[in-house]
């Protein structure tokens, strides 16, 4: 099993000690180290500048949101990172959710499926740069013909030469038609919630996309990285704070990420076999009552999709992890001696 280092994306001020955090990653074995966006500070400047303190490891977006740049000033981020890190950058990309898309870019929402697609196959061509880039659309015509058009736009492909034409590109995906689409086009998968009760679910939606002609990647070479909580604890007092601590996480995700009509999250929970409850923590969630939507949480759904406990029992969580075909685990650390300490119980 491999580690990875989440930094998420910046709350009201930039958080501090960060750079300690991942130059002990490093230090430590960690494999990647990831860097979030919303919509206040991006995925890639952070692994900019973070990242400089570091030689080794790797520099991922979990996720970039699509919609927040066309494809080509993704694939210019992308190639600029890879060349000042040195070829170190796992590009995860996705589609977030419409409140987002047409709330904060004031981009359609519509036919996530085919948008993703056609991004990556544009980025695809760019860090190829075997010729200038054209696409068809309909969703990100290149060079753009539509209303307003000039119609002096030209095919271009990339002054600079890409250091790698196959970085890596992840997907992060919730859905079965997503991460069929992630198992069919992309290097990887990035689950925000993954349990290893219902792994056989999920390879089912990977296999489909396996089996699709002209798929990428096999099972063997395809990397799930799945981003949990892992807690060590030292006692059951401690071990009970931390499932608590977890509930307003959860509940937040459940109800307050996603509309009423439309929450990629519940519908994780529910596929999980949740229904009854996390349509509860909602109701509760969106009346503005986040307290009562917490406690509802149940331990049985926070063991699922965490790992908390002493040294054994993490490292056996890590193992029920490892046999559900989770390649990475990608964790939320506060301090440089957690980063060292998860990496002792579970690096060995």
């Amino acid at each position: 099993m491999k580690l990875g280092l989440q930094l998420g994306y910046w709350g009201a001020q930039p958080p501090e000690g960060v750079g300690e955090l991942v130059e002990e990653a490093e230090r430590s074995g960690y494999e990647a180290v990831f860097a979030a966006e919303a919509y206040g500070s991006d995925a890639f400047t952070p692994l900019a500048w973070w990242g400089n303190r570091t030689s080794r490891i790797r520099l991922g977006t979990s996720i970039v949101q699509m919609s927040g740049r066309t494809p080509t000033s993704c694939a210019m981020h992308t190639l600029t990172l890879d060349h000042l890190s040195g070829g170190r950058v796992v590009l995860g990309l996705g589609v977030s959710g419409p409140q987002v898309v047409e709330g904060w870019y004031g981009q359609p929402f519509a036919k996530p499926l085919a948008r993703t697609r056609e991004y990556i196959g544009i980025i695809r061509k760019v860090l190829a740069r075997e010729e200038r880039v054209t696409n068809d659309g309909p969703h990100y015509p290149l060079p753009y013909t539509g209303e307003g058009a000039t119609g002096l736009g030209k095919p271009l492909k990339p002054i600079v030469h890409p250091l790698r034409a196959d970085v890596p590109i992840w997907m992060g995906a919730e859905g079965p038609k997503n991460v069929a689409l992630a198992a069919e086009i992309a290097d990887g998968w990035l689950p925000i919630y993954f349990s290893p009760r219902v792994a056989e679910m999920y390879h089912g939606w990977l296999d489909e996309g396996f089996a699709r002609p002209g798929a990428r990647r096999t099972k063997e070479t395809f990397e799930i990285a799945a981003t949990t909580q892992l807690v060590l604890t030292n006692d059951k007092t401690e071990t009970r704070q931390a499932y608590d601590a977890m509930r307003p996480w959860i509940a937040l995700y459940i109800g307050g990420m996603g509309a009423k009509e439309q929450n990629f999250h519940k519908a994780v929970f529910e596929r999980m076999g949740y229904q009854d409850v996390v349509a509860k923590i909602q109701e509760h969630y969106l009346a503005g009552r986040k307290d009562e939507a917490a406690a509802l949480v149940p331990d049985e759904l926070v063991s699922e999709i965490t790992i908390i406990g002493d040294a054994d029992d993490v490292r056996a969580g890590v193992r029920r992890w490892e046999e559900a075909g989770v390649t990475m685990l990608v964790l939320t650390l506060h301090s440089p001696e957690e980063v060292r300490r998860v990496a002792e119980v579970v690096l060995g």
